[in-house]
């Protein structure tokens, strides 16, 4: 595909986004009634840099980015 500069910032962001929301859910899943939430939100930080990752490496094979 030849798509231009534009539309591959786009299609990022779009994966950012996202891996915005997966990673909040996963966070939301995590937590436990009691505990610190700092330990979800970490959990979901790196949830988020998997996806992210995961969806970016994807793209990069399929030949879009």
């Amino acid at each position: 595909m030849n798509l231009s500069l534009g539309v591959k910032v786009l299609i990022v962001v779009i994966c950012a986004l996202f891996s915005v929301i997966v990673g909040g859910l996963a966070a939301l899943l995590n937590h436990d009634p009691g505990t610190p939430k700092r330990k979800s939100v970490i959990f979901g930080g790196g949830v988020f840099g998997g996806s992210l990752t995961l969806a970016v490496v994807v793209l990069s094979a399929l030949g879009v980015l």
